[in-house]
């Protein structure tokens, strides 16, 4: 329940990972809830002065990025906070993703990216019928919202959706912050 209300009074929520425990189902929990919460993440490994082999950071961040899966957006900073090593490294990422975190993206332009993105690749049809966008907008900071005007929110698949969050986030810095789209029909009804 503390955690659950830090997170929600926090602006960025930096999750540490203990270099010589591992990952722990905790480290997962608490990244989740954060997810959640809408809030921009950076996860810290710590003690990496206690690893021996310096060469693993590479394999450390392949594990990390196995075992946060649905964090592929989020920095990873490995330092030690007791002999002070690489903690340089923290600060400026915590601002990237707080400042990500409150990005505006221009209307036109963003139309023009999920244009490309849907003629690169049209949605599956459903019983004949095809997901139309006809409008996009950001509708929200903290994290960014992206409103979808379509003929039918019904047509949405999660894969599709997945696909166009992917081509915001290539075309758009949001390193280490959610974004969330919304689909909304054209006609008004909800």
């Amino acid at each position: 329940i503390r955690a659950m209300k830090a997170i929600e009074r926090s602006n960025v929520c930096v999750v540490v990972i203990n270099a010589d425990e591992g990952i722990i189902e905790h480290d997962k929990h608490i990244a989740s809830y954060a997810l959640e919460a809408g809030k921009p993440i950076v996860l810290v490994v710590n003690k990496w002065d206690t690893v021996s082999d310096k060469n693993s950071i590479s394999e450390f961040t392949k594990l990390m990025r196995a075992e946060f899966q649905f964090l592929s957006y989020v920095p990873i900073v490995f330092l030690s906070a007791k002999t002070k090593k690489r903690i340089h490294t923290l600060m400026p990422e915590i601002e990237k993703v707080y400042d990500n975190s409150k990005k505006e993206i221009k209307t036109s332009i963003l139309n023009e990216v999920i244009n490309d993105a849907y003629q690169l690749n049209l949605p599956p049809s459903y019983k004949g019928k095809r997901l139309k966008i006809y409008f996009t907008s950001q509708t929200g900071t903290n994290p960014p919202k992206f409103t979808f005007r379509v003929n039918n929110k019904g047509l949405v698949h999660f894969s599709y959706e997945r696909y166009l969050e992917n081509k915001i986030r290539e075309s758009f810095d949001f390193t280490g912050t959610p974004i969330e789209l919304q689909f909304k029909n054209r006609s008004g009804d909800e």
